[in-house]
C-alpha cells in the first residue's frame, strides 16, 4: 500500500520562515509534473498527495490510483499514475501517464487476480484487465446478455450496466435486468439486485434475479423512494428518499425472504446533509453495514443483524471511502486540485471495525506516530 501522506511534504519544513518556500517549491514541482508530457509515477504520486482510489485483488495486492489537475482551471494540463502494491507492501508494478484535467479519472474494481479497469463511456470500451504484476491483458467485450453466475462482479451501473466475468475475462450486460432499473448490486452468490423505477404512481421494486430467472419483489413502502443499493451474504440494503433526503433503509438479512425498515438505530439520519449522491452504503463479508456520506460522517452495524449502528471515529475527513472484506480504507484529501496538503491526507486503514487507523506511507507500511485511538 503505497498512498503518499501529509508527512511527505510537510516534513521537509525545517525551522520557521521554511513552511513558505517549501509551500513554493511545491508548487513549482506540481506544476512541473502535470506539465510533463512523459511523467514519472513516483513524481505524480508526490504531486497528487493522496490517491483518489483503492482496489483491492483476492490476494490482499492493492491498487491505487492517483491524479494531479490543473488548479488554477477546470482545463489544461494534468497527470495521473496507478501504483500496484503487493500483500507484503512492496511495489509491483507502476505507471503514469500524461494527460487533460477534464479526462474521466481512471477507476479500477478488484477481481481475482487482479483489477479490472471500469469503462468511462456509454458502452464497455475502455475495460481491460491489470494482473497483480501490472501485466495488462485484453477483455472479451460481448453485447449478448450473461445470466449473472457466482463470481460475477457489477463492473458499471446504471448506463451502461456491465458486469465482468473473472472466469473468461468477459464484459457484458446481465441479462433479465427490468428495464426500468436505475441501480444494481451483484452478490457473490450471483443474486442480481435491481431497483425498478417506475414511471407511473407505483411505488419502486426491489427485483432479485439469479440464472436470468426472477426470484421475487418486493416493494419500497411509501412514502420513500429507492437510493443507493449493495447486497452481500444474502443481506441486500437499499437507502429509502424522501425528495432529496435519505430517511433510512429498507434491508433484508436472508435473501429477500423477510424486509424490514430502519428509520433510526443510531444514525441521525436527518444530519445527513450533502445528498443522496454523497452517500456511501457497503456491506463488510461479516455483514455489518456502512452508512455514511463523504467529507461527513460514518456509521458501522454493531452485528450482522444491521439494527443498530455506532459513528466512527475517523482521524481525518474522509472524502472517499471503500470496504473491502472487513478492512476499512478511508481517503483524505482536497476536493480540488491543489498545491498544498489537506490536514491527514493519505489513506488511512483500519482493520478492526474503525477502533484503529493508521495512515500508509510510501512503501506500504504503518507509518510510526499515525495510530488513531478509538473514542
Amino acid at each position: 500500500m503505497a498512498a503518499v501522506s501529509a508527512a511527505l511534504a510537510l516534513a521537509a519544513c525545517g525551522p520557521s520562515g521554511s513552511d513558505e518556500r517549501a509551500a513554493g517549491d511545491r508548487e513549482a514541482r506540481y506544476r512541473r509534473v502535470v506539465e510533463d508530457p512523459h511523467p514519472r509515477p513516483a513524481d505524480v504520486i508526490e504531486a497528487a498527495g493522496a490517491p483518489t482510489g483503492v482496489a483491492r485483488a483476492d490476494d490482499g495486492s492493492l491498487l491505487l490510483t492517483f491524479d494531479a489537475g490543473n488548479v488554477e482551471d477546470d482545463e489544461g494540463p494534468a497527470a495521473s499514475a496507478w501504483r500496484i502494491v503487493g500483500p507484503d507492501g512492496r511495489t509491483v508494478a507502476e505507471h503514469a501517464e500524461h494527460g487533460d484535467a477534464e479526462a474521466v479519472r481512471a477507476e479500477f474494481k478488484g477481481v481475482p487476480g487482479g483489477f479490472v479497469r471500469v469503462p468511462t463511456g456509454e458502452s464497455a470500451d475502455g475495460a481491460y484487465v491489470l494482473d497483480v504484476h501490472g501485466r495488462r491483458h485484453a477483455v472479451d467485450i460481448t453485447h449478448t446478455p450473461l445470466r449473472t453466475r457466482p463470481g460475477d462482479v457489477l463492473l458499471a451501473e446504471p448506463e451502461p450496466t456491465l458486469v465482468y466475468r473473472p472466469a473468461t475475462r468477459t464484459v457484458a450486460p446481465p441479462a433479465g435486468v427490468p428495464d426500468d432499473a436505475v441501480r444494481l448490486a451483484v452478490d457473490e452468490r450471483g443474486t442480481a439486485w435491481s431497483l425498478d423505477q417506475s414511471l407511473t404512481e407505483a411505488p419502486d421494486r426491489v427485483i432479485r434475479q439469479r440464472d436470468g430467472r426472477t426470484l421475487g419483489s418486493t416493494a419500497v413502502p411509501r412514502p420513500y423512494a429507492g437510493g443507493a443499493l449493495t447486497a452481500r451474504g444474502g443481506t441486500a440494503a437499499l437507502s429509502l428518499l424522501q425528495g432529496d433526503d435519505v430517511r433510512g433503509l429498507l434491508l433484508t438479512t436472508d435473501g429477500g425472504g423477510h424486509w424490514r425498515t430502519v428509520l433510526g438505530g443510531g444514525v441521525p439520519w436527518r444530519e445527513l446533509k450533502r445528498g443522496p449522491e454523497f452517500l456511501v452504503l457497503d456491506l463488510l463479508t461479516d455483514g455489518r453495514l456502512l452508512v455514511g456520506e463523504e467529507g461527513g460522517r460514518y456509521w458501522l452495524a454493531d452485528d450482522r443483524s444491521n439494527g443498530a449502528f455506532h459513528e466512527l471515529r475517523t482521524p481525518a475527513t474522509f472524502t472517499s471511502f471503500a470496504v473491502s472484506g472487513t478492512t476499512l480504507y478511508g481517503i483524505a484529501d482536497a476536493t480540488t486540485a491543489t498545491y498544498g496538503l489537506v490536514k491527514g491526507e493519505g489513506l488511512w486503514v483500519s482493520r478492526d471495525g474503525g477502533g484503529e487507523w493508521r495512515r500508509l506511507g510510501r512503501r506500504g507500511s504503518p507509518e510510526a506516530g499515525t495510530a488513531a485511538p478509538p473514542a
